[in-house]
């Protein structure tokens, strides 16, 4: 079962918002078999040149379905972010299926057996590397990165000597991913 908590930046979030909102993700309920509760996470954004951003995070057991999609229109915004949860989540389910068939095992039960799976979609891997991480701080890391040509850099945090990766976003700021070691 999902619960829903709907967040509005710059914009009022009325009943009428979050009733579509809700209607629409409820769909998603049909995948989820337990009868554990998730909460989906709605963040709802109103931009000055009239346009809408909708994001929603769903954390499962196994699974963070996230999606965002940005439109004109507020209602076609939410529209897609909710095909797109929904793929994510076929998706997800079709390679756990698939591996649970060749492996011999039940698979996860988080999710309905009775959604049609679609397509099986296969993943060739045609390049592996292997490389050695070298101690840096992010700043370093940032130039090695741009030197590079890479939008990521994974490196060996100086401080807290556990592996990052800092990558470029697409508003040309930077973020760094952090491990637990």
């Amino acid at each position: 079962m999902l619960e829903f908590i709907v967040r509005g930046e710059n914009i009022e979030v009325t009943e009428a918002i979050k009733d579509y909102v809700v209607k629409r993700l409820s769909r998603l309920e049909r995948y989820l078999s337990d009868d554990n509760k998730y909460v989906a996470h709605v963040n709802v954004r109103s931009y000055q040149e009239r346009t809408f951003k909708i994001e929603v995070t769903i954390q499962l057991p196994y699974l963070l379905l996230r999606a965002e999609d940005t439109q004109d229109d507020l209602y076609q915004a939410i529209d897609f972010v909710s095909e797109k949860l929904e793929r994510q989540i076929r998706k997800y389910k079709t390679k756990v299926n698939r591996k649970s068939r060749e492996k011999g095992y039940k698979g996860i039960a988080t999710f309905t057996d009775d959604v049609d799976e679609g397509p099986e979609q296969e993943f060739e891997v045609v390049r592996k590397k292997h490389l050695s991480l070298k101690p840096m701080d992010v700043e370093e890391a940032i130039l090695q990165m741009d030197l590079l040509g890479h939008s990521f850099f994974i490196f060996e945090d100086a401080e807290t000597e556990s592996p990052s990766i800092v990558y470029k976003r697409k508003d040309g700021k930077y973020s760094v991913l952090d491990t637990d070691m």
